[in-house]
């Protein structure tokens, strides 16, 4: 309870004040009062971010520049103009100024949720994002950072030649409009071929980025060498940022959902040279972070199995270890 000097009763615990409620205890001869803000009450990983000022500022960044980046795609498919390249770039540069770190970014992303009309448009920007804080994991060169991330920027822009009745159906796609779905590599790459200021590579990227290394993808069932190394680098960033972006089915998967789901199929299907340091790189940015287990165990994540990354070892706050390479009934529930 709060009380002023005078003995007069003013608030309980857990009340919500508003900016009247703070002038009246200054009225009221009250000195000083412990109160909690939002980011105080948010109890997982993901939630703290999200009230943060640094991602606040993201987010308004992100919001902002999300028209110009919209028009700049729009102008080259429906006025057939170069892609703004530099423009482009400067609105990639505006957004990763925001986080102090790649990890940092992994997480804004995670907590940004695009408006309905820009769900093709977001998927891309943040791939784009994406490819740029991986290139310091796979520590490549500037040129080749650069190329990356301009594919993120446009290997997926084919999609937005698809009817959206079609792109952007709810319900299960039949044989057919699958098929139509599928054509998005080749209108890209039909798109891109031959752009000016567009290296050749990036349009290459377009019509292979569903390639896959056993030969299962399209739309020509290319294997392993076969395919970009760029087209390689992308498959893993689609992926990626399709599963940690949250779905009308589901949230978000936490990172060691994400990591599982590559260990399941990954060897198969992606270059496992590029794979595994993302994958290695991910798991380890999560040492010391509190976790709750799939039956309410709550630990700290204390080692990373090498061989099975998506299982590490927790120290439970009873000081017991639990191995989840060995504990498989148990799984990551949500991340604090």
């Amino acid at each position: 309870m709060l009380w002023t000097i005078a003995g007069r009763f003013f608030f309980t615990g857990g009340d919500v004040l508003s900016d009247d409620d703070i002038k009246v205890l200054g009225r009221h001869n009250v000195i000083a009062v412990s109160v909690k803000e939002d980011i105080d009450l948010a109890t997982t990983h993901f939630e703290k971010v999200m009230l943060s000022a640094d991602f606040k500022k993201f987010s308004a960044a992100y919001r902002s520049d999300m028209p110009k980046y919209r028009g700049i795609i729009d102008s080259a498919i429906t006025e057939k103009k170069p892609v703004d390249v530099r423009a482009i770039m400067q609105i990639y540069s505006r957004l990763v100024r925001c986080a102090s770190t790649g990890e940092r970014m992994l997480d804004f992303l995670y907590n940004m949720t695009p408006g309905e009309e820009d769900v093709t448009y977001a998927h891309t920007l943040n791939s784009a994002i994406i490819a740029g804080v991986f290139s310091k994991w796979l520590d490549i060169t500037q040129n080749d950072t650069f190329i990356f991330i301009m594919c993120g920027f446009l290997y997926d822009v084919g999609k937005l030649l698809i009817d959206p009745n079609i792109l952007n159906k709810p319900g299960k796609l039949t044989d057919e409009e699958f098929a139509i779905i599928r054509t998005h590599a080749r209108l890209g790459y039909d798109m891109l071929n031959g752009m000016e200021g567009i290296d050749p590579v990036i349009a290459k990227v377009a019509l292979q980025h569903h390639e896959r290394m056993d030969g299962s993808g399209y739309p020509f069932h290319l294997r392993g060498n076969q395919i970009d190394r760029f087209a390689k680098y992308i498959a893993i960033v689609d992926a990626y940022e399709a599963m940690t972006r949250v779905r009308v089915y589901r949230m978000p998967l936490n990172p060691f959902q994400v990591i599982a789901n590559f260990e399941k199929d990954g060897a198969t299907r992606f270059d496992m040279n590029v794979l595994n340091p993302i994958m290695r790189h991910v798991a380890s940015t999560q040492l010391g972070f509190e976790v709750e287990l799939s039956d309410g165990t709550h630990g700290n994540i204390i080692l990373v199995n090498d061989k099975k990354l998506s299982r590490p070892l927790i120290k439970t706050s009873k000081d017991e270890i639990i191995d989840l390479s060995v504990r498989t009934d148990l799984e990551i529930e949500s991340i604090h």
